[in-house]
Formats: structure tokens, sequence, C-alpha cells
């Protein structure tokens, strides 16, 4: 038997069996709702109205009565069983109108060799793949040289190119191709990373199309997934667009990602939502370039070493098993169709080359377009998300681990978290002496959440002013209405639901101050545990580069505060934005930086923190705001003292 579901506001309507999840006949109809739990009812988040119809289960704690006699379920534990219309709330829906626009935040990205014109004046502006226009000479009785060869032989005379190959699905195609220019041909050749490596013949195209040669670099994030075309003939980046990446619905964090991929098809079915993100990408953003699939003649793309292995369609189950070994780091270019990409069968795909299970291929990207790696100051690179990477080093050497700091700061363990789109707290200020909250939304509209950067605001502003103590417990006995219990749990209104998009009541519970306790701690405390392995301190640190995209909006001042980063002077701090997209734009536009890849993945020396004794000490120390040990925060110590006071 057979039901009709129609998903409003959406007016889109799916038939599917007796029995069938919500979450999955939303996952069948295209319609996003937030899951980020991967569809086990612990997270919350993917609310719904049942507003005709009925369903089996879908009841939970983390809805009250009122909500359920509302009709509410969450979508992941409900049962279709009878023909439904469902509501998808605002709070459940994926906004992505934040991705694409530019980080309006206080800080101003820097990045190595992204100006075209730094690499044009260092003699590095070599695209991997060029495009070269050739005039041969016709063929005759006279000159009955084969045409593969003339091709070859033209480009060894008048070209310097040695070495070269190609392949047979080219090869058959050369002599209707040559003739329709009428010997006047363009060929692409892509270069390889080895100086002692042979050029590739990809693609022979008749007339002079030297000038339309572009390339693609795709950052494959675990929450998003972002895309540029790039003009190869003159550096320019055309067009961008970003998405959330589909697997969300899957699970927030890679772990859970790797769990439902050793599910019956559950890798076929990652690997086709990464690539349906990627192509829908690639889509809009040539569109908008004026760009012919045709004309794309390289992708380069980077992601964490799950992410890698989820786009490659290999199985990442030994990533998360002792002892967490990914099936490899490093993966040769091959044609981007291959693997599903949309893309003409010329079209090179190169891979982001990764160090360990948990040290992926964006964070070499980073490396690469931070300059790091060629700078002689102690730098400790800081990748804050999920799944937090950290790297430490300078010209000669670099150390680099991973920690799961969970998904709080992406709005994840969040009781009214969500990503930072239209409507999620953002910025926040409290009267000390009435405890009333001040706050600013993303686009200024009404309340619907808190983002991960709003979290970070929260946190310190309301430990400045003793709203809560070093643990992220409220002080009871402070004359407000806004500290209350309910059901069970305290928490602090930030918002009365008459002001917000939700018809509830928007707070900032103690358990999600945990959450984000327990994240801030793991990614300080797996910064200290590195620093302490190679002999070193947090004062021995001469700058600090914050990656990802996250990092562009949040605060430094609170995110010393709440302890997340070390306590530095704000001039020693980088806000890189993007490293991943920014590595592998670098990647596209110069052959010569591409070689010091594998330099950086070499020089680097991974520490599993799983076996590292000192992590848990620091990890339980750092469990406190800012820390167990204020001397590591004297200044943050003194100014909560002079507030308190």
């Amino acid at each position: 038997m057979t039901y009709s579901v129609e998903f409003l506001p959406h007016n889109i309507k799916v038939e599917v069996d007796d029995n069938e999840s919500l979450i999955r006949a939303a996952m069948e109809a295209g319609v996003h709702i937030n899951a980020s739990c991967g569809g086990s009812g612990v997270c919350g988040k993917c609310r719904v109205m049942i507003e005709k119809g009925s369903v089996e289960g879908g009841i939970s704690e983390h809805l009250s009565q009122k909500d359920q006699e509302k009709g509410y379920r969450l979508a992941c534990l409900s049962e279709v069983a009878s023909d439904i219309v469902v509501r998808v709330p605002v709070e459940s829906q994926i906004d992505t109108g934040r991705l694409n626009v530019a980080p309006t935040s206080r800080h101003t990205a820097k990045e190595m060799y992204a100006d075209v014109n730094e690499l044009r004046e260092g003699g590095l502006f070599i695209p991997p793949v060029e495009k070269i226009y050739l005039e041969l000479e016709p063929a005759s009785a006279d000159n009955n040289q084969a045409d593969v060869e003339r091709i070859i032989n033209h480009l060894r005379l008048n070209h310097d190119e040695h070495r070269l190959t190609m392949n047979l699905n080219l090869i058959q195609k050369i002599p209707e191709i040559i003739r329709e220019g009428d010997f006047k041909v363009t060929a692409t050749i892509i270069r390889p990373v080895r100086k002692d490596g042979k050029n590739r013949i990809v693609n022979i195209e008749p007339f002079d199309t030297s000038h339309r040669n572009f390339a693609i670099a795709v950052d494959i994030g675990t929450t998003t997934i972002y895309g540029q075309a790039l003009d190869l003939h003159t550096g320019e980046v055309l067009g961008q667009h970003g998405e959330f990446n589909s697997q969300i619905s899957y699970g927030e964090d890679v772990i859970s990602r790797i769990i439902f991929a050793e599910k019956g098809d559950g890798l076929e079915v990652l690997h086709q939502k990464v690539i349906g993100n990627i192509n829908t990408i690639i889509r809009k953003i040539i569109k908008k370039a004026g760009i012919g699939k045709h004309e794309v003649t390289t992708i380069t793309l980077a992601g964490n070493s799950t992410m890698t292995q989820l786009l490659l369609k290999i199985n990442p189950a030994f990533i998360r098993r002792d002892p967490y070994v990914p099936t490899s780091i490093m993966y040769p270019p091959f044609p981007a169709y291959e693997i599903g990409i949309d893309l003409a069968d010329h079209t090179t795909a190169l891979i982001y080359p990764g160090v360990s299970s948990y040290v992926g291929g964006d964070i070499i990207a980073g490396i690469m377009a931070s300059g790091m790696y060629r700078q002689e100051k102690l730098t400790l690179y800081m990748d804050i998300g999920t799944n937090a990477e950290i790297a430490i080093g300078h010209k000669d050497w670099m150390v680099c681990t991973a920690a799961s700091a969970g998904p709080a700061f992406e709005g994840g363990g969040v009781k009214f978290g969500m990503r930072a789109t239209k409507g999620a707290i953002e910025d926040f200020a409290i009267n000390p002496e009435t405890y009333e909250p001040m706050i600013i939304t993303v686009g200024n509209k009404k309340a619907k959440g808190i983002c991960g950067s709003g979290l970070i605001t929260l946190a310190a502003k309301l430990l400045e002013t003793g709203v809560i103590d070093s643990r992220g417990k409220f002080d009871r006995s402070l004359d407000t209405d806004r500290i209350r219990k309910t059901d069970d749990i305290w928490e602090y209104v930030l918002v009365y639901k008459e002001n917000t998009q939700i018809d509830r009541d928007i707070a900032i519970t103690e358990p999600d101050l945990d959450n984000l306790i327990r994240a801030k701690g793991a990614m300080y405390s797996a910064a200290l545990t590195l620093l302490e392995e190679i002999g070193l301190g947090v004062k021995d640190i001469e700058k600090i580069i914050l990656a990802g995209g996250f990092g562009s909006y949040v605060d430094l001042a609170s995110a010393i505060t709440i302890g997340l980063l070390p306590e530095l002077d704000p001039e020693k701090v980088t806000y890189l934005g993007n490293g991943s997209l920014l590595g592998c734009k670098i990647n596209s536009l110069t052959n010569a930086l591409r070689r010091d890849v594998m330099k950086v993945v070499n020089m680097m020396t991974n520490f599993e923190l799983a076996s590292t004794p000192s992590y848990m000490d620091h990890y339980m120390s750092a469990l406190f705001l800012p820390h167990t040990e204020l001397n590591y925060f004297p200044k943050v110590k003194k100014r909560l003292e002079r507030l308190r006071k």
C-alpha cells in the first residue's frame, strides 16, 4: 500500500510505501529537514506538524505535551500511516541564503599567493592544465605523417613539450577533429606534479580555443560545500556558490555518516548526495560565468578524510576503528566523470591529499593557502568545527592532530541551535543590573535560534556579568525572571515567543552550555597537548590562523573569554576564511606550488589524541570557563574580577 505525503510550505507531493519514515519521505521529495543526529531521534531538530492524516510514532521527550497536542512530531521517528499533509516549520528548514554572502565580520581574510599578480610576479602562474593553440602542417602526399605524431612532434618542436602521452579515447576522435579545424587545433595538456613525469594530452579541439580555459575549485565540508569557477587565462574568480551538504540528513558529524555508510547501500547513498551537491554547484557557477561544461579542464577538490572517501565511494569504516586507518591519503588525477561529476570526459579531477584519518586534505589545502609552511613564525593553525583540526609549526617542521569537538559550533547539541542563517542570534549584550538582553540576529530578522558564533558570545557575556559561573551554571539567586526552570532544566530566556519566528520562547540552557564547554575544551586541550608533546607552550606561539567559514564570524574577545582560544594579542591572529577553498584555488592556478603539497604532507607529524595520555588530563581541566588554570588567561581573570566587583 502506498500513501501520498504533501510537504508544506513547499507544496511538494511524494508517494511512499506504508510505514516509510517521514524523514526518508522528505529526502525522496527533495525537502530538507534538519536531522543532525542521523535519524536516531536524539537531537530533536526535525520537528514537523502533521496538518492532515496520521503517522505512527514521532513522540519524543523533545516535544512537550502542548507541542504534541498541536500535532508536532519528530520526522525521523514518524512512520507514514495514511495520506498526510506535513508542514515543515521554519526552524526545521535549511536556509542557504547565508552561504552565498561574503562574511561581513570585523575580520579580513589573508592568504598567500591568492592574488594572481603575485603569482605572475613570482613566476608561479602556471596552471596544472594548459591549452596550447597549434597550426599544423596539413597532411599531403609529401607529408603523410600520422595525425597523433603530427600533433606531438609539433608540440615538441615549437613549444618545448616533451614526454607526451594521450589515451585511446582521444586518439579515436582526432582524425575528424583536426580536419574540422583545417589542421588548426587547440591541445589541452595536464602537467604532472613531478618534474620528471609525463605531460598528458587530454583533449584536442578544432580552431583556437586557448583563451577558453577554466577550472573549478570545490571545498567539501562536513556541513557545507562551496565551489568557485576560475579563469585559468586571467586567474579571475568568475562565479561561486555554496550549498549545505545533503549528507547532513544522515548525520551531522563524520562518525554518524561512517556508521550509515556501513549499512546496506549507505555508502552509495552518501556518495550520490555529495556528487549531487557538487553537480548543482557546478551548474550554477558555470551558468553565472558563461562557461560551457566542455571548457572546464580541471576540478580541484578538498575535504576531510571521511568526506574524501565518501566522495570517491571508498568504504570509510576503518577511519573510526582502532588503529584509525584511512584507505589512502593520496589520490592520482583521474577523469572527473568517473565518479559522477557532470563535466566533460577530458576534465581532470585533482584531489588534495591528507595526513591521517582525521587530518585530511582540507587542512593541507588551508595550510597551503595560509603560506605558514613558508614562514619563520611558529604558527598555530586552527580549523574550528565539528572535527576540530589543528596544526602547529613553520617552514622547518609541522605537527597536527584532530579532536572531536561535537556539533555545538554549528548549532548542534543546542536546544535552539541552528546554523548561521537568517534569524539566528549572532550577537548579544546584557544589562549587568537588570540582566535584560539585547540581541542581534543574522539579517536583522525575528529570532528563530542561536548560531555557533552567537553561542560563544552568549556564554562570554553571561560569564562576565555573573549570570553563569565557571561551570556554566546559572546563578539562581539573581533578581530576574529570565532565569527559570523548565522541564527540570535551568535556562535563561533570550527572546519571548511573541518576538520570535517559531512561536516558542528561545532560551539558552545549562545542557547547551555544557555542550559548548565540552566543544571548546576539546579544541583548547588539543592545542595544549600538541604544544606539550613538542616541548613548547602557549607563550611560544607567534601567530594564530583561524580557518573555516565559522572562524570569520567568531568574536575574538569572546572566544578567549570562554577559553576556546589561547590568550594572545589580537594582532597575532589572522582570519583565513575558507582555507580549504583558497587552497583549491591556488592548486588550480599554479602547478609550481602544487608541488609543495607533497612537501607539506611529508613534513607533517600526526598525533592521535586517543593514544596521547596527557590529552584527557588537559581536557578535564578545560571543562570550565575559561579554564581551571586561570593563569593561562591572566587578562580574562583580571577582567572578570573587575566586572564582578
